[in-house]
């Protein structure tokens, strides 16, 4: 079973995620930062990452700019899951090293599209 990091600090965004992505067939990991995010992946890497971009503690650019420094760091696949929607944004998630970026809010036939996409379905 393919597993996926959930890193947003809404309770709620990461319930729905969490129910759409078991849907699919995939283990679930929750984090409401990125620094606990980045403690789970040192602990154990995820197939997939679900990023959220703006929170406390440590957001999503630099968690992703940490997580692909770590050892098997560069192997997960990464959809950046914001409300940041300028194509300035978009090229710095890119570039930080995000497979895929959707908009919030989202839905299963969303998120399976892009999981689809990167070849995790």
């Amino acid at each position: 079973m393919k597993s996926c990091l959930i890193v947003d600090d809404s309770k709620v965004i990461r319930m729905v995620a969490k129910k759409i992505l078991q849907e699919l067939d995939f283990e679930t990991i929750e984090a409401e930062d990125g620094q606990v995010a980045l403690n789970a992946c040192e602990t154990q890497m995820p197939d997939a990452v679900l990023l959220d971009w703006n929170m406390p503690v440590m957001n999503g650019i630099d968690f992703l700019k940490k997580l692909r420094q770590l050892p098997g760091g560069d192997n997960p696949v990464v959809v950046f899951c914001t409300t940041e929607n300028d194509v300035n944004h978009i090229q710095e998630a890119m570039e930080a090293g995000a497979n895929e970026y959707i908009m919030k809010p989202f839905d299963g036939e969303i998120i399976q599209t892009k999981l689809a996409q990167v070849g995790l379905l």
